[in-house]
């Protein structure tokens, strides 16, 4: 219905005024996604009408996998797509696929979790302080690490599971196991299963396959976006030991990516897209989140998410269940716009390049001038304000809404907000490396099953 009504608006002229300025190059689109609540932006500029107002005819299409999803932008399936922030920034320095990949959108902040079973939970919780009965948050992974060192002792693996080799979730994962003084592995240019040297082994599985994984036994726990640590809750399987809102305060997650041919060859329709995400992204946080239980019902649907009402709302509407029953609240957990969730911040591709180098996926030193570079060819906050210019234009958002002042850097992330303790300030992104305890730093590199330098 909602086609026919765009088919019939643009047919009897009735446009507003940004698609009667802007003069689309493009206006049939095809966006990828995976089923996960974070893909919201996309659903609610489709079904609110936003991107009919730019005179875009959108199709949204789930994709298999992260793989599958960067394939068909690369190759032109794909108009744009719903990205883990890692994949433009891997893509264009040549780690795994090759391409020019931008995003002039950043879709939320905060967002995953860190799930274990049952039976890591239990052997956790001995290590855990309580207060009134319940576990004190944020969990350290060094709750977990006597748990590991156990069954090493006993000649078994501890596998964990995350979505992909640049996923946020793999950082994620590896940052608090690090923070908690366990090894999650390096890769090389020989052995990219990030798995040298590792204490705990990491691999990836898809999102929605997470709980059933785990639940059989393949995966002691994994680092996934919402709803499949609820899911794990929902199920009795598992217990989500930690937020990345607790990992590290308001922390970046995924981008919209779209190819940089395809932005230099169509910047009005560019333009109208971002608008209209932007516009969506003040929808779900607009009025202290008051549209999120409508959010929350269109992700149910299955051409969008998928799992139940109650299991995305259990994280999507300011409460975050932990142990079943301990419900608290996490009001920011989910967050579209507010704290300037939407800009790409260079930033944040810096910090994602630093966790790339940590790991190894970087192979060698890079000067802080390289992160810059890097940042600046892939995030592209010049697009987003220009089309917040257009909106305000137009009386659908405030000049206030938008750090119009940025030079593209946040201000550096304080100690206190982070897991670790250890700051973050994206100019000095050497500095920061060299801070980390664990993890590549200066010229050493990893040779063998060895690191040198």
């Amino acid at each position: 219905m909602k086609r026919i009504a765009s088919i019939l608006a643009a047919t009897t002229m009735m446009v507003s005024p940004a698609f009667a300025e802007l003069e689309l190059e493009k206006d049939e689109l095809t966006f990828g996604f995976i089923k996960l609540t974070d893909m919201a932006p996309l659903a609610v500029a489709y079904e609110q009408g936003f991107f009919d107002d730019e005179g875009l005819f959108v199709t949204l299409e789930a994709q298999a996998n992260w793989k599958v999803l960067l394939d068909g932008v690369i190759d032109g399936q794909l108009d744009g797509a719903h990205m883990l922030a890692g994949q433009p920034l891997a893509a264009t320095i040549g780690y795994g696929t090759e391409a020019h990949i931008i995003t002039p959108f950043s879709m939320d902040l905060n967002g995953n979790g860190i799930t274990v079973s049952n039976q890591i939970w239990s052997e956790m919780k001995p290590h855990i302080p309580h207060e009134d009965g319940k576990p004190v948050h944020p969990i350290s992974a060094s709750t977990l690490k006597p748990v590991v060192e156990k069954y090493q002792s006993e000649g078994k693996p501890f596998n964990m599971g995350m979505v992909f080799p640049v996923s946020t979730h793999n950082y994620e994962l590896r940052y608090w196991l690090a923070a908690g003084g366990i090894q999650p592995g390096y890769y090389s240019p020989e052995n990219t299963t990030g798995q040298i040297g590792a204490e705990v082994l990491l691999s990836v599985t898809p999102p929605p396959q997470m709980p059933s994984t785990m639940e059989a036994g393949t995966i002691y726990g994994y680092s996934v976006g919402e709803p499949w640590n609820q899911q794990a809750v929902a199920k009795g399987i598992g217990v989500p030991v930690i937020t990345d809102y607790e990992l590290w305060k308001n922390n970046p997650e995924k981008v919209f990516g779209l190819n940089a041919e395809f932005a230099e060859e169509n910047p009005n329709t560019t333009l109208a897209v971002v608008k209209a995400l932007i516009r969506a992204a003040m929808w779900l946080d607009e009025n202290d989140n008051a549209n999120r239980e409508e959010a929350v019902k269109l992700l149910s649907q299955p051409e969008y998410v998928g799992a139940d009402y109650d299991v995305i709302a259990a994280s999507m509407t300011g409460t975050f269940e932990y142990e079943k029953g301990d419900i608290r609240a996490v009001p920011d957990f989910n967050v579209f716009f507010r704290y300037n969730a939407t800009y790409p911040y260079y930033s944040d591709a810096v910090w994602y390049l630093t966790q790339m180098r940590r790991w190894g996926q970087v192979a060698e030193a890079k000067p802080d001038s390289w992160y810059d570079e890097v940042a600046k060819s892939v995030y592209k906050p010049e697009i987003y304000l220009e089309a917040a210019k257009l909106l305000i234009e137009e009386g659908l958002a405030n000049e206030s809404d938008f750090p119009f002042g940025s030079d593209g850097y946040k201000a550096p992330t304080p100690a206190g907000d982070i897991i670790d303790g250890i700051a973050y300030d994206g100019r000095t992104p050497n500095a920061y490396l060299e801070s980390l305890p664990i993890g590549l730093k200066g010229d050493q590199k990893v040779v063998g099953a060895e690191v040198q330098g």
